[in-house]
């Protein structure tokens, strides 16, 4: 079964709708019909049918972690021992520490991203994972580049 490229189907109005919601997930409709240069009404139908399509999955918010007591951030690399897989990605779903996981191929099986509140606390995390995976964790300085929308023009 094939699936179908939802990108071929995005026209211009389309695109500066997305965007718009990108910058700000809380935009008013008048504001939104405004950036895309359709009246209220359009606006909220070409928004109903980009939901209904599956182009936007959420609406959602992004939180300054610092301000609700996360200070510290951390990426890792996490390699299940033998037979242990299933184990650990339980215990990730379970952290709620890790605010973001993706499972990959490679010499990993996970890359987290993890937020702590101190060095200590960090350790705690990861000796749940200790026994039965290998873990190598960077420590984030900063963030260049923040979650966004690749580009969509064809």
């Amino acid at each position: 079964m094939s699936v179908p490229n939802v990108a071929t189907e995005l026209d211009a109005i389309d695109q500066r709708m997305l965007e718009a919601l990108a910058r700000n997930a809380r935009i008013s409709l008048k504001e939104l019909a405004e950036a895309a240069g359709l009246s209220s009404p359009s606006a909220a139908e070409r928004l109903r049918r980009l939901e209904e399509r599956g182009v936007i999955a959420a609406f959602t918010v992004n939180i300054a972690l610092e301000t609700v007591g996360y200070p510290l951030q951390a990426i890792v690399r996490i390699r299940p021992l033998p037979g242990q897989l299933h184990v650990v990605e339980r215990i990730i779903q379970e952290t709620p520490e890790f605010i973001e996981c993706d499972k990959v191929t490679g010499d990993d099986c996970f890359i987290g991203r993890l937020v702590v509140r101190s060095m200590g606390e960090l350790d705690g995390i990861l000796d749940k994972i200790a026994e039965r995976a290998e873990t190598n964790t960077s420590m984030i300085k900063a963030t260049p580049v923040k979650r966004r929308l690749p580009p969509l023009s064809c």
